[in-house]
């Protein structure tokens, strides 16, 4: 699928780089696209570049946690809802450490441990499924939750922010807090429906109701501030969420006489390793999407959005991060690629730039993720995963698109 996103904004760029030469005799187009490819091409080294530091503070940071036993307190904290929600998984059974290990993992934002914890749970649970080639109503569960992407810490879009010079790059925070709220609750409302599971056993309602009546507190309160004090408040409670979130995970670990500072450094060296790691995907797509902005296909594209939304009388002022919010079930690269130009192009602080950074923050790459999983474990017969997962994607979307005009308009 990415090879053909890729190509296609070349291919695509170039065509409508010819049609515009050729119509409307502008001649010029040819040398913004291929300007566009060293300017971007730069872009993504700067920006690889930049996030090194900032990556390794932080996964210095989220080491740390993992050893002074934060993602063990929350794997405990979910246990009881975990076991209604799988239940044809036996207790005690592996799969059960291995999901609830991944789901820790990704409310902290521990990407590079998320994965393989998460391929190791799809293969116990395999070991459950009679029908190899087909995947079980838990396994699909499972993945619709992941593709969900319910997060706590956002830190890697908190990153991207900084490097394209947002004045608070925590400002989204609470916004993608709330949005992948909405994606994760829809993922698993939609899933339990075409299941027939009982969402109302008391332990799931406990659960959830009291996770709703959290958000729903907190859009209540904020809603009832002025413009200044909503920001103000919100910037203040996403930096002393930060900022006590490093406080606890330094002090859990000297509790278990953790030898703090050579496990910072161990998890620096991998945010190290991430960061000049990426810097070839992200200049590759940032280049491609380039071509495909220089030479006006995206700007025509968004002008016919823009008309449509115009016709129904609707605000347009989102229209700039759609490209962010179409690309992002289809690749990660991608939806990072179109994210940071958005900045790029209307600036971080913008609205554009807000409502791409939170629906980055807000969903994941579903297809990527389902290939990837059910792939591990030869899974062909995926039923509805697809269509639950694109559900939970959509309404992440509009759940940011919806919670950024309650924060930043």
């Amino acid at each position: 699928m990415l090879n053909y996103i890729w190509a296609g904004f070349f291919i695509v760029g170039f065509l409508a780089a010819c049609v515009q030469a050729i119509f409307f005799g502008h001649v010029e187009v040819f040398r913004d696209v291929v300007a566009s490819t060293f300017d971007m091409a730069k872009t993504g080294f700067e920006i690889a570049l930049g996030l090194t530091g900032v990556m390794c503070l932080w996964l210095g940071i989220l080491k740390l946690g993992e050893a002074g036993g934060a993602v063990d307190r929350l794997t405990r904290l979910f246990r009881p809802l975990f076991r209604r929600l799988f239940p044809s998984i036996p207790d005690g059974h592996p799969a059960e450490g291995s999901i609830l290990m991944n789901m820790a993992a990704n409310m902290l934002g521990l990407d590079n441990a998320a994965t393989p914890i998460g391929l190791k749970a799809m293969r116990e649970m395999q070991e459950l499924n009679d029908r190899k080639e087909r995947a079980t109503d838990d396994m699909i569960l499972f993945l619709v939750i992941n593709t969900s992407s319910v997060t706590i810490l956002p830190v890697t879009i908190f990153t991207y922010r900084a490097q394209m010079g947002a004045a608070d790059p925590t400002d989204v925070f609470l916004p993608i807090l709330i949005a992948t709220f909405c994606s994760t609750i829809t993922g698993l409302v939609v899933t339990s429906i075409v299941q027939k599971r009982n969402l109302l056993d008391p332990v799931i309602a406990l659960y959830v109701g009291a996770m709703t009546l959290v958000i729903a507190g907190l859009i209540a309160y904020f809603t009832r501030l002025d413009r200044e004090a909503m920001e103000a408040q919100s910037a203040l409670l996403a930096n002393v969420t930060i900022l006590l979130v490093i406080v606890l995970f330094i002090a859990a670990a000297l509790a278990r006489r953790v030898a703090v500072y050579e496990v910072f450094v161990e998890g620096a060296k991998e945010g190290f390793a991430v960061a000049v790691g990426i810097i070839p995907y992200l200049v590759a797509m940032l280049v491609a999407i380039g071509v495909f902005r220089a030479s006006g296909a995206l700007d025509l594209f968004l002008d016919g959005v823009r008309a449509a939304a115009g016709v129904a009388h609707l605000d347009t002022a989102w229209v700039e991060a759609l490209p962010t919010a179409l690309m992002k079930p289809l690749s990660g690269s991608g939806a990072r690629g179109m994210l940071i130009e958005t900045m790029k192009t209307y600036g971080a602080d913008s609205f554009a730039g807000r409502v791409a950074s939170v629906v980055q923050g807000s969903t994941e790459t579903t297809f990527y993720v389902l290939a990837v999983y059910f792939g591990s474990v030869g899974i062909r017969k995926t039923r509805h995963a697809v269509g639950c997962g694109l559900a939970a994607d959509a309404a992440g979307v509009i759940a940011a698109i919806l919670v950024c005009y309650l924060f930043f308009r």
